[in-house]
């Protein structure tokens, strides 16, 4: 495969997730304001934090109220980490291999884009959750035909392994915002919390459910563990780290608990690390150092996948000729 075809799938994978846990933390926010009300206005704020655009959203808009908050994250086109934008780049890597997805695939991820093409700020606000619950139910018609209607080849698993990578990146995102950005002081960390704020993390991993059938009664550890180091629910960091390895290697051609190229050195010893945590031992060194380390760790992986698989490498003596990349 081409490394630029790769490349292409992977981004266009990437962003397709990005845009459906945009729209998730947003489908949340604006289900806890039915319960706080007027409490709720200084939430909005941690959806900016989420996404890492505190400076551009502040260069926008004067205020993070729910309004200015969700045109910025849903249709502002020049926020490139609005679902639009993200799916704008989404479409156009997809439409460069067009010949490596399914008709099923490109249909629905086109039906995705015209979604949010066609809507105008007045339809999102005035009925919100409504709109955001039909994009992440679009979201899992495109996952599902994905899943049955692409052969489970090289193509595949880059798909795949940046679907991976990026959900553990917002998996963790949201539970460092919702756990350290909110508390006002380090101390307050490890104290009680209101269950709301805590069914609202677990609700944007869609995870609500599966959490309360392992552990029942909410607590801050035990959501951690949950989200952090599961090995069975899908939006788990580390089932992320292990099914994303799994593609890697089957990509490379490579054994668990060996490496042959820095993608797989820095996956491995990523997920490695996650396998043999505890989340005491976590709680007692610090949720959010442990988040921020684990941030930088998987931002490194990212950066080795492009240094191994998409990286114009030059041929000593020969001009290499330029090419499109991927749109990122």
């Amino acid at each position: 495969m081409l490394s630029r075809v790769a490349e292409s799938i992977y981004w266009m994978s990437r962003y397709i997730e990005r845009a459906e846990n945009v729209a998730r933390f947003i489908d949340v926010n604006l289900n806890l304001a039915l319960d706080l009300g007027p409490e709720m206005e200084r939430q909005w704020n941690s959806l900016i934090y989420t996404t890492g655009d505190e400076e551009n959203f502040q260069k926008r808009f004067r205020d993070a109220t729910q309004q200015n908050v969700i045109q910025f994250l849903t249709l502002d086109d020049t926020n490139p980490n609005s679902i639009l934008s993200c799916l704008q780049r989404a479409r156009e890597n997809a439409r460069t291999v067009r010949d490596m997805i399914s008709s099923p695939m490109w249909e629905e991820l086109n039906k995705y884009y015209l979604l949010l093409r066609s809507a105008s700020p007045a339809q999102v606000l005035n009925a919100p959750i409504e709109f955001f619950q039909r994009i992440i139910l679009t979201r899992y018609t495109l996952d599902g035909a994905t899943q049955a209607t692409m052969s489970h080849t090289e193509a595949w698993h880059f798909h795949r392994l940046g679907q991976m990578v990026e959900r553990a990146d917002k998996t963790s995102r949201i539970l460092d915002v919702k756990y350290y950005i909110l508390l006002p002081e380090a101390t307050d960390v490890g104290t009680p919390i209101d269950a709301n704020q805590w069914a609202a993390l677990l609700k944007s991993a869609s995870a609500l459910e599966m959490y309360r059938k392992a552990h029942g009664r909410i607590t801050p550890a035990q959501v951690a563990e949950f989200l952090i180091l599961n090995r069975d629910f899908p939006r788990a960091m580390r089932f992320c780290l292990i099914r994303g390895e799994q593609s890697l290697l089957s990509i490379t051609g490579g054994a668990s608990g060996t490496f042959r190229n820095r993608a797989e050195q820095r996956l491995g010893r990523l997920r490695s690390e996650l396998d043999y945590s505890n989340i005491d031992e976590i709680m007692h060194s610090g949720l959010h150092e442990f988040i921020d380390r684990f941030q930088n760790r998987l931002n490194a992986v990212g950066e080795a996948i492009s240094e191994t698989f998409f990286a114009v490498k030059p041929v000593e003596g020969v001009r290499p000729r330029p090419f499109p990349s991927a749109i990122k």
